[in-house]
């Protein structure tokens, strides 16, 4: 039986998410654990894995195509199955390393006893809702061709046993998982449809035709037909282009966190004479550690998680959660380090920061960025953060108001280090001065909180040898 591969969702807020690159092509022969194709959710590119073994049947949805989560993009099977996509049956196309010619085949299907059916169990697991079962019953379910998200689980917190798809299939009539998950969306009991399909089977198309009539009832008074208006000319030299899924997300985000939280911004100078000595001193030994070059950014970044770690600034390391009604408190640092890409800003975190030397965080950010800029960072290195730091002082920025990364309660800007004459013991000397902006919620955190936050980091940054104990 031909195995459906679908958009997967990659978290509680995905929608959609785009394919990059189909790394296997229609008729080859593919092992489980093969990656199938590149796709990119929100700001995250995953590399999607077959499960199980096979040939790449059917590739249904494209390189480039945006396409909503479980929808189908692809079929793996075995050499001459068919599948039905849009009431057409497509044949397998034959092994790419044989190079024998295309058959379409029916599967004849088992011989039915002749009695009642019974309908379906009333069951939809609500949207969103990760389905919980054990190998055995993913194996049944892909094995008998049932969505798992319509099977009613019996074991602990609704998990799903290989005897629950069973039985499932036993009470179920006899459909293609496209079918049942069209009928759970659109409320269609399947008992009192007749299948056209190989022996019976209820298809999508037998959905969709009874969903038809319903629509077709709808009173005749609806709204008039609208006159289609032409296409709007574009002025020349305009062009109008789709938003990517990555800038669909961070769209959303910085929207979400602009509407959400009423934040102020509080800007100090930092004398970086100590700090660009110490960087002086560390670097060759940490080159000579981890083949890699300590930066300002590592060095504010450490100093930004060892003052988060005092008591006293829990509420900077913060988030709020059930509709803003709890604050959760934090007693570890996630940092995430903003990058730019030229597709789009990302923020890869630095998982228990507090922890790490500077040879060790300097190895952990270097590892992320990384990835970042190369597009392989995973869902995992991409959430989880408790505080954010974002530097663009490397742009001649002298100062920016941040916006915070929800859910946490505060972002760091790192502006320019500028030479500038500050009164140093009564004399004006030349000091390499930089920027920090500390963008609040005030939802979590009052101004003098986060002044005396700024106060500890300033502290710290100008007298940083305690980053080395």
């Amino acid at each position: 039986m031909a195995i459906e591969i679908i958009m997967p969702k990659l978290g509680v807020d995905m929608q959609e998410g785009e394919i990059i690159e189909w790394k296997k092509k229609e008729g080859d022969v593919v092992k489980e654990g093969d990656v199938l194709l590149e796709i990119m959710s929100d700001k995250t590119n995953m590399e999607l894995e077959a499960e199980d073994s096979g040939v790449l049947i059917k590739i249904v949805r494209g390189d480039g195509e945006v396409v909503p989560v479980t929808e189908i993009i692809g079929y793996l099977g075995e050499a001459g199955e068919t599948v039905e996509t849009s009431g057409e049956v497509v044949a397998e196309a034959s092994p790419s390393i044989s190079g024998a010619p295309v058959v379409a085949t029916e599967e004849p299907e088992a011989a039915v006893p002749a009695k009642a059916e019974q309908p379906a169990p009333a069951f939809k697991r609500p949207a969103g809702e990760k389905v919980r079962a054990t190998p055995a019953a993913r194996k049944a379910a892909r094995d008998l061709g049932i969505d798992l998200d319509l099977v009613p689980g019996t074991g602990a917190n609704g998990r799903v046993h290989k005897d629950d798809v069973e039985a499932f299939k036993g009470a179920a009539p006899k459909a293609t998982p496209l079918a049942r998950r069209i009928a759970a969306g659109e409320g269609v009991d399947l008992a009192s449809l007749t299948g056209t399909g190989v022996g019976g089977k209820i298809t999508k198309e037998d959905v969709l035709a009874a969903i038809a009539p319903a629509q077709a009832q709808a009173p005749a008074a609806a709204a008039p037909a609208k006159e289609e208006k032409p296409a709007k000319e574009l002025p020349e030299g305009v062009e109008v282009i789709k938003m990517s899924a990555m800038r669909k997300a961070i769209s959303k985000g910085m929207v979400n966190s602009y509407l959400t939280a009423p934040t102020f911004t509080l800007n100090y100078d930092i004398d970086m004479t100590n700090l660009m000595a110490l960087r002086k001193q560390v670097l060759e030994p940490i080159m000579n550690k981890t083949g890699l070059k300590v930066t300002f950014t590592d060095l504010i970044g450490l100093a930004v998680v060892r003052t988060l770690m005092k008591p006293e600034h829990e509420y900077l390391n913060a988030s709020l959660i059930n509709n803003a009604e709890e604050i959760e408190l934090h007693r570890f640092v996630n940092l995430g380090i903003a990058v730019g890409l030229d597709a789009g800003l990302v923020v890869p975190v630095v998982h228990g920061a507090d922890k790490m030397s500077l040879s060790d965080f300097v190895v952990a950010s270097k590892d992320v960025i990384k990835k970042a800029q190369s597009g392989k960072l995973k869902s995992n290195e991409m959430s989880g953060s408790t505080f954010s730091i974002t530097n663009l002082g490397m742009f001649g920025t002298k100062s920016f108001n941040p916006i915070i990364n929800q859910p946490n309660s505060a972002i760091l800007g790192v502006a320019a280090t500028v030479q500038t004459p500050v009164v140093v013991d009564g004399e004006v000397k030349i000091r390499p001065i930089m920027g920090l902006c500390l963008t609040i919620d005030h939802r979590i955190v009052d101004g003098m909180n986060g002044a005396k936050f700024m106060v500890d980091l300033k502290n710290l940054l100008e007298n940083p040898l305690e980053l080395l104990i």
